[in-house]
């Protein structure tokens, strides 16, 4: 578990509606700036003017660019969650529905701007690569989860176990494809790479351990 020291100093949540309403321009105009220029051009003035909202409510809410990076990093990461979340819950009620779902969601969550989210987790000074390291379990342990009930279907000798290997490679997989050159793009493209990445993954699962490997 993450010290408490090394995590980000935590910005001030809004009591109010209206103030929600006001951190939600801020941290979108953020994302925006960020995506388009990069960490290093975004400045609290040009977020300010891209939000509607007066530096000084930036100020009030955050006290520097780094606080305002992390709230972004944590914002950014819970969609992320939640949004593979939410597709795992509709995924068709099969071990094959199941990894498709999960391969699909990660792929279009990394490709939701996937220049900025590398950078994110490189970002200085408070340590968001340990908030990346939670996203990644949680996501991981949201997949192990619904994939539970159908545990039955997979013939490896230890099924946790190779669950687990087919989790690891698909998450690789799809964040290789958000880094490389020539990504996966468009709804079309995504679709057939994520069937493509779970159906190699449904058949090591259904397929009994080769020799060398029980060695």
């Amino acid at each position: 578990m993450t010290d408490q020291h090394d995590r980000p100093a935590p910005y001030k949540e809004p009591q109010q509606a209206r103030s929600a309403a006001t951190l939600a321009r801020v941290l979108h105009a953020a994302e925006e700036i960020a995506s388009s220029a990069g960490l290093e051009e975004m400045t609290i003035t040009g977020v300010a003017e891209r939000a509607g909202v007066s530096v000084g409510t930036i100020y009030r809410r955050f006290e520097d660019k780094e606080q305002l990076i992390n709230a972004l990093t944590e914002r950014m990461l819970d969609r992320r969650e939640e949004y593979v979340a939410e597709q795992l819950r509709k995924a068709e009620p099969s071990l094959a529905g199941v990894m498709h779902a999960y391969a699909q969601s990660l792929l279009q969550s990394f490709a939701d701007s996937s220049n900025l989210f590398p950078e994110l987790l490189r970002a200085r000074g408070a340590k968001p690569s340990d908030r990346g390291f939670r996203t990644i379990a949680e996501v991981h342990r949201l997949l192990l989860d619904a994939a539970a009930p159908y545990a039955g279907q997979i013939r490896r000798s230890d099924p946790q176990r190779a669950l687990d290997t087919a989790a690891r490679a698909l998450l690789g997989a799809c964040f290789h494809n958000s880094v490389r050159p020539d990504p996966a793009t468009g709804e079309v493209a995504q679709r057939r790479y994520a069937g493509e990445l779970s159906d190699m993954a449904v058949a090591y699962l259904v397929t009994p351990d080769s020799r060398d490997s029980l060695d």
